[in-house]
């Protein structure tokens, strides 16, 4: 789905979207295309049945104004009985855009007014209730908050892991043997996340043109796709777990347990942290893939961690620790 302008989208913006197979919205304007440049600021829909019947209290009029069959059977009864003055009123407010589904069109007098205020008639083939979803779907990644992160993006045992860290700490270097692996790459250096329903975290390239493609020190710009396939992308995953590689510290005191979970906040998110101290000797990859392992665990309602220190804290407590620790030599 190409990106578009952050800070306005038009009409014209929904109908130009390349959507497809179970997201296609199979949108066409047949009126008012003189407003096709109106801005849509409300990811929502509205039914338009009470504006119809003439109340106007609360109406939601910035959002998308969807007409079912039950609309549409309004609208030619309205036509039949001529009071069709009522549509002036309706296309007195700036609605973005009117959508009929079932491809369902109005009537002429609704197209006449309709052009009258420069609001555009689209059309879809679906129904009212799948149309929705799919729009609601659409909208809800649109203006969904997002920000860029310089690092990799990687699928590991379907995980979504995010590869932090300095520049030149290995970062490309440890995507590509994890794609030899038979692993995913989703984005590489640059890495665009939105924020979908408010606690789900989504990554993916930049730009889709150049997203796939991978900067490797001392080798330049290889294509990925290319060298390993299709089968080695993906356009976009759930960021499910951040791992910051760092130079080895010998003064800093790692984490050798686990037991306490590090978390990192994104958009507001807050998701599983670990950092990863890098010096030779250490395979990363492997340890990424244990990770990556470890979480698809810890999903499933097993802490490894955690049974370890349970484990401990239950052989101190028991009979045989007791006594191992009364006949030591060092206690008389």
């Amino acid at each position: 789905m190409p990106t578009p302008d952050a800070t306005r989208f038009t009409v014209l913006d929904l109908l130009d979207l390349n959507l497809n197979e179970q997201n296609a919205l199979n949108l066409r304007c047949i009126g008012g295309r003189k407003g096709l440049s109106r801005e849509i600021t409300v990811p929502d829909l509205n039914r338009p049945g009470l504006a119809l019947s003439g109340f106007y209290e609360s109406f939601a009029w910035q959002r998308l104004q969807i007409f079912g069959r039950g609309e549409n059977a309004y609208l030619k009864m309205l036509a039949e009985s001529s009071n069709v003055e009522i549509y002036d009123k309706l296309f007195s407010y700036p609605i973005p855009c009117c959508i009929f589904t079932h491809n369902l069109a109005p009537s002429k007098e609704f197209f006449d007014a309709a052009e009258r205020g420069d609001c555009p008639i689209l059309q879809t083939d679906l129904s009212s209730s799948e149309f929705s979803s799919r729009v609601l779907r659409v909208l809800l990644d649109i203006f969904a908050p997002q920000t860029t992160i310089h690092g990799v993006l990687v699928e590991v045992y379907g995980i979504g892991i995010l590869l932090t860290g300095d520049s030149g700490v290995g970062k490309s270097e440890t995507a590509l043997e994890l794609i030899e692996r038979g692993h995913r790459l989703v984005a590489d250096d640059v890495v665009d996340i939105r924020c979908v329903n408010g606690s789900v975290l989504m990554g993916q390239g930049a730009n889709k043109v150049i997203g796939h493609h991978m900067e490797i020190r001392g080798l330049g710009i290889i294509n990925i796709t290319h060298l390993f396939g299709v089968g080695a992308i993906r356009d976009k995953k759930q960021i499910q777990l951040v791992c910051g590689l760092e130079e080895w510290d010998a003064n800093k005191v790692y984490d050798r347990i686990g037991t306490e979970e590090m978390t990192t906040e994104i958009l507001g998110v807050h998701i599983p942290k670990l950092e990863i101290p890098v010096k030779p000797g250490r395979n990363i990859p492997i340890i990424i893939e244990t990770a990556a392992m470890n979480e698809r665990l810890k999903k499933m309602g097993y802490h490894s961690a955690k049974e370890f220190n349970q484990n401990v804290l239950r052989w101190l407590e028991s009979e045989n620790a007791r006594a191992l620790y009364f006949n030591r030599d060092d206690f008389l």
